[in-house]
């Protein structure tokens, strides 16, 4: 126990009186553990003197938390200005303002403050009730109410007669409040202390000797009070005794003290009790008059009337057990004589209680100010909601209270101790159930009758980001058509998010993604207040036919929660494509149909190949002859698009004729594609070509391996010709007297008189073949006629002349102008056959040139001969030159021209087994050289 040193009184003083430990019935760990702390300070000590620190005093209590340094204290107290603050750290209690005990407490022995303290945070909520004991100074002095008090004394009273004299009022207690009286020194009165039965002490003055007004009519003497106090104080009053001539007899009652039982609910008017006090003399000096004594206080004035005549005592204000438990009055009867002597005697009104106040209820909760309680609905169970205290003034069964909550099974009423509870949660709450609870607290006494009080609270539900956004599907299936306008509104998705403010703001994201590697951006985007979702581009069904991204709807929360959806957006078709005839090759939407003069009816002369890049109906394909077979020549196939012949071309008479063919799809509207075929008959001259062509045309087999490994097979043997040209050339350069290929064409080239020639399209000389053989023809003949039928041997020159002149012709031609899917169809195997239908195949076009490329420039030749021949390049850069990176440009790659050369000239001079002249060898050697060079 601590012990300190009071000044004012000279001694030690209990500073702290004890400390008890009340441990209370635990429901749940961490929740109800209390503790009564008591304290006793002095009143009147100053502002900000420190009572107590319950951080230290319940460390006991705070060591079982989880983490005690962290705890802070809050003071559950009513009113504005507290006589004690708690701080929250670390609970120190201090004198908030000046304590006054009198006015707190008046006459109370006990007088105490008293409060509750809860821990912070309230996952782990302790409950310590402080009660701080107020002890009382001697700051106040006894004093009489009058500072001089008349006494009027028969000069006849007895020896013994007593008067009851003034009180004096002390409003400290114990040792600071009055004590005892003293009188001065004299020797015809002393004075006897007694005692009320409310503690309070009184004197009475006692006549000791006989008066005789004729010697001395009169007295003045000192009364004084004083208490025990340190230091001792005092109060004192001057007796004025008159002494009067004497009346014999004083009136005198029944008994000397009279004790009555007053129900606190008396009303008013009750007659409490009927004094009769008798006087034997006669007359005036008989005749009784009844009074309250003059030292009664002026309260007891205002609560009971003394009717002087008949003595009948009557209530006139309503009392209160709590407040005055009760009143003792002193009542005199005087007669009306000369110099009468009162008689005295005393009444005890004692209250009795009844129930007739209803309990208190107070709530304490953590919003102060406001009678709304906030909980998360994140919190755990037991989590605390609010403190109630109710108390009731009545005594007994009046002031026993039974306290119930009322309103919802979520929360609980758990009893601390005494008459303090607490509100916890009772389930785990969720915000968007039940936003708000209003709770009722009933406290009921178990008086007869009962009463009872009622109080409401709401208890409001705050809201945590436990709820994602919720699309009303998964998976959205949305259908547009194609083409469709920049900025169109495809649709509209929502999410919704119950949660409350930012927690269910829901926005909208399209995640980033990738549609044949073009970023999902570049195709839709979405607003992300609303969810509607736009097309940034025209779709094209042939390009993308159906769109799969996602949607992310999210909170703005924390943590931030999203939920995703998948879109689904299938692009329908539009027919807005043509078809595109991709054979027969045309130009100029035109094509050239060769139709043999021995073709029965049925011949298939050729079929159209169509494409259309659009689906469905969009792109069935049919095909009709809408002009030019006015005559029934020709039958069409509308759906497989073969054309055959209707009759027997031998006895037709025209020799040439035109087709306007039409192919178009099913869409709605149709689209349609027009082809002119110009068709001519091929006489028995141009048999050979026109079989072949129509036996490709019909053959079931696909051709294009075997023409692909044997122009593989002459590449590889052009190319070791090429090779052994070359070390020939090498081997010549080292004899400066031979002939160089290379420097002639040098100076050739340098020359000033003669610049170099250019070759042009029209230089190139075309060599149709006619089953397998070359026929004479001249350079400059502009309609070549069908030869003759020759024999073996006669076919032998002439192929080894014709040879020669195929072979002069391809001199203007680059070797790398032949692309790498050349194909042949080997019917024969003289080379001179094959040159010639090179030769063939490049004046109807079917093949593409490709350039020579020598470091950073083509060939010369390639150059002038392109400008006629670029329209039919697959990849061309605008400019008539293939560039890096075209289908036409393979840097290094040996042409089939220096293989089919190698040939020709293997042929041409190899002719019967007879070797080349030395010389005519050094000729070809470096026209292969400068053919392949260019």
């Amino acid at each position: 126990m601590d012990r300190c040193w009071d000044s004012r009184i000279g001694r030690k003083m209990n500073c702290v009186l004890f400390c008890a430990l009340s441990v209370v019935i635990i429901m749940k760990p961490y929740v109800t553990l209390g503790k009564n702390l008591k304290y006793s300070i002095y009143e009147e000590q100053m502002v900000g003197s420190v009572v107590a620190r319950l951080a230290d005093d319940v460390a006991d209590v705070l060591s079982k938390l989880p983490n005690p340094s962290s705890v802070r204290f809050k003071a559950m107290q009513q009113g504005k200005t507290p006589l004690l603050l708690v701080k929250e750290d670390n609970g120190e209690i201090s004198i908030g303002a000046k304590i006054d005990r009198e006015q707190l407490c008046q006459k109370n022995l006990n007088c105490s403050i008293e409060f509750d303290v809860i821990t912070l945070p309230t996952q782990h909520l302790q409950l310590f009730h402080v009660e701080v004991e107020v002890l009382d100074i001697n700051d106040n002095a006894p004093h009489f109410s009058r500072a001089l008090i008349p006494i009027e004394i028969s000069e006849s009273a007895a020896v013994g007669t007593r008067i009851p004299l003034d009180s004096a009022f002390d409003p400290d207690v114990g040792e600071n409040s009055l004590h005892t009286y003293s009188l001065s020194e004299n020797e015809y009165f002393k004075i006897e202390v007694k005692t009320r039965t409310d503690g309070a002490k009184y004197a009475e003055l006692i006549v000791v000797r006989e008066l005789d007004r004729e010697q001395q009519s009169s007295y003045e003497l000192q009364l004084t009070a004083s208490d025990m106090g340190v230091p001792q104080r005092y109060g004192s009053a001057i007796l004025k005794i008159t002494i009067s001539d004497s009346n014999d007899n004083s009136p005198a009652f029944e008994k000397k003290s009279y004790v009555i039982k007053l129900p606190e609910n008396a009303p008013v008017g009750t007659l409490l009790i009927d004094l009769n006090a008798t006087d034997p003399d006669e007359g005036a000096n008989g005749k009784v008059v009844y009074s309250f004594n003059s030292n009664v206080s002026p309260k007891m004035t205002e609560t009971f009337r003394m009717d002087p005549e008949k003595g009948q005592l009557t209530l006139i204000k309503p009392v209160d057990y709590e407040t005055t438990k009760s009143y003792e009055i002193d009542v005199q009867a005087q007669d009306m004589g000369p110099n009468s002597i009162p008689g005295h005697c005393k009444i005890i009104i004692n209250v009795m209680d009844v129930n007739d106040n209803k309990p208190e209820i107070n709530i304490n909760l953590m919003s102060s100010g406001k009678e709304i309680a906030y909980i998360s609905e994140s919190a755990p169970l037991d989590t605390f909601v609010a403190l109630v205290r109710v108390q009731d003034k009545d005594s007994g069964l009046n002031g026993e209270i039974v306290c119930k909550l009322h309103g919802h099974g979520q929360f609980k009423l758990q009893k601390t101790y005494e008459n303090n509870y607490l509100i916890l949660t009772n389930v785990t709450l969720d915000r968007e159930k039940r936003s708000e609870y209003s709770l009722t607290v009933i406290a009921e006494d178990r008086g007869l009758p009962s009463l009872s009080t009622v109080k409401h609270f709401a208890v409001q539900i705050s809201d945590e980001n436990d709820n994602p956004p919720r699309f009303q599907t998964n998976r959205y299936e949305i259908v547009i058509m194609e083409n469709n306008l920049l900025g169109a509104h495809i649709t509209s998705v929502r999410a919704t998010d119950p949660d409350q403010a930012e927690n269910g703001q829901v926005t909208y994201i399209i995640p980033e993604s990738f549609i044949q590697g073009v970023s999902i951006t570049s195709y839709v985007t979405i607003d992300p207040s609303n969810g509607a979702i736009y097309a940034l581009r025209a779709f094209d069904h042939e390009e993308v036919n159906q769109i799969v991204f996602t949607v992310q709807a999210r909170d703005s929360g924390v943590p931030q929660l999203v939920t995703n959806a998948t879109m689904v957006l299938t692009v329908v078709d539009e027919n807005d494509n043509s078809p595109v005839i991709v054979a027969p090759v045309l130009h100029n939407n035109t094509a050239k149909i060769a139709v043999p003069r021995d073709a029965e009816s049925g011949y298939l002369i050729t079929k159209i190949k169509a494409m259309d890049r659009d689906s469905g109906l969009n792109s069935e394909l049919t095909c009709s002859i809408i002009a030019g077979n006015e005559y029934d020549i020709f039958l069409i196939d509308s759906r497989s698009c073969e054309i055959y012949t209707n009759m027997s071309m031998e006895t037709f008479p025209i020799q040439e004729w035109d087709l306007l063919v039409i192919v178009q799809d099913k869409g709605t509207p149709p689209r349609s594609t027009k082809a002119l075929l110009k068709c001519h008959i091929l006489e028995a001259s141009d048999a050979a070509g026109s079989t072949e062509a129509t036996y490709v045309n019909q053959a079931s087999m696909d051709v294009s391996m075997i023409i692909i490994i044997s122009l593989g097979a002459i590449c590889a043997v052009l190319l070791v010709i090429m090779v052994i040209f070359a070390t020939r050339c090498n081997r010549e350069k080292k004899d400066n007297r031979s002939y160089n290929c290379r420097v002639a064409e040098s100076t050739y080239q340098h020359h000033p008189k003669r610049p170099s020639r250019q070759i042009h399209k029209g230089d190139i000389t075309l060599v149709p073949t006619m089953n397998g053989t070359l026929p004479i023809r001249s350079h400059h003949r502009s309609s070549p006629s069908p030869s003759p039928t020759l024999e073996r041997g006669q076919m032998s020159s002439r192929q080894s002349h014709h040879s020669r002149q195929s072979l002069n012709s391809l001199m203007t031609i680059s070797s790398n102008h032949v692309p790498d899917t050349f194909s042949l169809e080997l019917t024969h195997a003289t080379p001179a056959v094959e040159v010639s239908q090179l030769l063939s195949m490049l004046h109807q076009g079917q093949y593409q040139p490709r350039p020579s490329f020598r470091g950073n420039k083509y060939s010369r030749s390639y150059r002038y001969a392109l400008q006629d021949m670029d329209k039919f390049s697959l990849k061309d850069s605008g400019r008539g030159d293939s560039e890096a990176g075209d289908s036409d440009y393979d840097l290094g790659r040996d042409s089939p021209i220096d293989r089919l050369l190698g040939e020709g000239f293997s042929e041409l001079f190899l002719t019967d087994g007879h070797r080349i002249p030395p010389g005519r060898l050094r000729h070809v050697s470096c026209l292969t050289s400068f053919i392949s060079s260019d």
